[in-house]
């Protein structure tokens, strides 16, 4: 389809919520230093992986149009033959998260890739190490990625050179954000799930690093299904039928104020306040404060007060989080159905951090039926 023109600057956000949009990790054009990157600076070395290094191009694309998602792991073996074989995945906390030494990601058979789908949908959040994806040429990463789901293109990241499909996460080297930032803010948390404004948001999610710091910008991530279990099943039921609006349009605002580009108009959507995942039938919460804006059919003062109730039961549910350290050649994949995260900002060396994201859409969330808890 031929690329359609995008209104600057973006049309103000149909409503705002309870908490404002926040973002800690502000990057763009403007924080930009194409020298250091490339060249590296008097204490940071060059980039480690140029061909994935950030550009803005002035491209805008038509909205997204509907699609039907298959999700793979419904065909998954549910012993996990051709995923693990001999290994051993370790388990980091009961209710979510796993590491795994010893599969190769972009050698799995289709069996392999379909196990994985289901696996990760189970563990919530994966962290494979010793990976290779970084290394592949960047067509054969997407390849690999285009079996879970169509490529979301984000409509305000950095991407490599020809590569709209790949959401880059970079904070050049020598950049003091961190320094500058809490002079406004105490903390840098800012739990999500990816782009949950499209109609069809993410499902299976791979985020791979190219470079970062020795210590800290570690990804914490929450298991909502858990979120969604610890409520009472009256609390539960009266979530049920309800629907909050999802607002992508901060993010644009946000990106136009540091120089950067909006690919396609700013959207809303409505999602179900409880999502049911299509393969494991597990009921989650799908809300987040950085997306998710009101509650329809609540006056603002009942949906702030829900939301904001909602908001803090994740934030506090230390319980059913894990927190997922970044090694050299590590790939994290997680279900966006079904877990939120916020990366940290923890460190002020100087260092770059950059990961590059794939990003396949799934389904529309929908719900099925409140079920009351068995007993026993």
């Amino acid at each position: 389809m031929a690329p359609v023109a995008v209104q600057t600057p973006a049309e103000p956000a149909p409503v705002r919520g309870p908490i404002d949009y926040k973002e800690a990790f502000i990057t763009g054009p403007k924080a930009y230093n194409k020298e250091y990157e490339e060249k590296g600076s008097a204490h940071q070395a060059p980039a480690k992986y140029p061909n994935y290094l950030p550009t803005w191009d002035s491209k805008t694309y038509p909205p997204l149009e509907p699609f039907t998602h298959y999700d793979h792991g419904k065909d998954a073996d549910l012993s996990f033959p051709h995923l693990f074989a001999d290994v051993k995945p370790k388990t980091l906390t009961p209710k979510i998260g796993s590491e795994v030494h010893g599969v190769q990601l972009s050698k799995l058979s289709d069996k392999g890739k379909d196990e994985l789908a289901r696996f990760v949908a189970e563990r919530r959040v994966v962290a494979f190490r010793d990976q290779d994806l970084a290394d592949l040429p960047i067509q054969e990463a997407l390849d690999f990625g285009s079996y879970f789901g169509r490529h979301h293109i984000h409509v305000s990241s950095g991407a490599p050179a020809g590569y709209p499909e790949i959401h880059l996460v970079h904070r050049s080297a020598e950049d003091t954000a961190a320094r500058d930032y809490y002079q406004e803010r105490t903390n840098s948390v800012t739990w999500h799930s990816d782009v949950t404004f499209e109609q069809q948001p993410p499902g299976t999610t791979f985020l791979y690093v190219l470079d970062g710091p020795e210590a800290g910008g570690d990804t914490v991530f929450a298991s909502m299904v858990e979120a969604y279990n610890r409520l009472s099943p009256e609390f539960q039921k009266r979530l049920h039928g309800l629907q909050a609006l999802h607002s992508g349009f901060e993010q644009a605002e946000n990106s136009l104020s540091r120089g950067g580009v909006v690919r396609r108009s700013p959207v809303a959507n409505t999602h179900p306040l409880v999502r049911t995942h299509p393969v494991t039938g597990e009921k989650a919460l799908f809300v987040n404060a950085q997306f998710t804006r009101r509650i329809l059919g609540l006056k603002k003062e009942e949906s702030d007060m829900l939301l904001k109730f909602l908001f803090n039961h994740v934030a506090l549910g230390t319980d059913f989080q894990a927190r997922v350290k970044w090694e050299p050649g590590t790939v994290v994949v997680w279900d966006n159905r079904v877990s939120t995260h916020s990366a940290l900002l923890d460190w002020d060396d100087g260092h770059r951090r950059h990961l590059a994201r794939i990003t396949p859409q799934a389904e529309r969330p929908y719900e099925t039926p409140f079920e009351e808890p068995k007993q026993g």
